[in-house]
């Protein structure tokens, strides 16, 4: 069954921000479906042509970061940072929107991903490797065309000293941050809540996933 062609003179702007925008999507006459966006209202997902949909570059990237130590496991680095529609601090992984610098890199999601690592985490060491898992996954398409690449980036260090949030950037506000063991990931996704009892977002429990699946030790090896 094919569904509804939308095209630009079907998308009307309700509201439009420096960081987010509201579309109505008038797929058919009298139909409305609303759509929050980051995008400029011509770089919108449903727009797209079939080959321009495919080639389509994600807004932000979450990075499924492995730090291996000397005499310590493979531990997977999980941010507590403060979101504000949930009111509270949540574990995530570090993650951040691409910048227009990322954009003219030849592999703009990883370019994000080192940035983001850096400035989350204070890790400023290179990547022994640095991959996507997935290009591009869509946030919620019923509500929003945001999407995240998942990234993969696994770091040799001599300790943890290096690690730091000082390089928080607007609303980032940090307190923290948790390293987490296979076992403890795997508590963590049977829970389906931290320690302190909050749920967290997707992006983390895909995160976990990956990691206590032992998935990522094939893609680094």
């Amino acid at each position: 069954m094919k569904g509804p062609v939308i095209t630009r003179d079907q998308v009307k702007t309700l509201l439009d921000t420096p960081f987010l925008r509201v579309v109505d999507l008038q797929y058919a006459e009298g139909r409305h479906y609303y759509n929050a966006t980051r995008r400029p209202v011509d770089e919108l997902a449903a727009t797209r042509t079939r080959e321009a949909f495919q080639r389509m570059t994600p807004d932000a990237a979450t990075c499924l970061v492995v730090l291996r130590t000397p005499g310590d496991p493979p531990r997977m680095l999980l941010m507590r940072e403060y979101r504000y529609p949930a009111g509270r601090f949540l574990i995530s992984p570090p993650a951040g929107l691409l910048d227009p610098e990322d954009r003219a890199e030849a592999e703009p999601a990883l370019a994000a991903a080192r940035r983001e690592i850096r400035e989350e985490a204070g890790i400023t060491a290179e990547p022994t490797r640095l991959e996507l898992i997935n290009p591009l996954v869509f946030s919620s398409p019923g509500m929003t065309d945001e999407s995240n690449a998942l990234v993969l980036a696994v770091y040799d260090l001599p300790d943890l000293s290096c690690i730091n949030q000082r390089g928080a950037v607007g609303s980032e506000c940090f307190d923290g941050y948790r390293l987490v063991t296979r076992e403890e990931a795997e508590t963590l996704l049977r829970d389906g809540r931290d320690s302190e009892g909050n749920f967290y977002s997707v992006f983390t429990w895909a995160c976990l996933t990956w990691f206590a699946s032992g998935r990522w030790e094939a893609r680094a090896d």
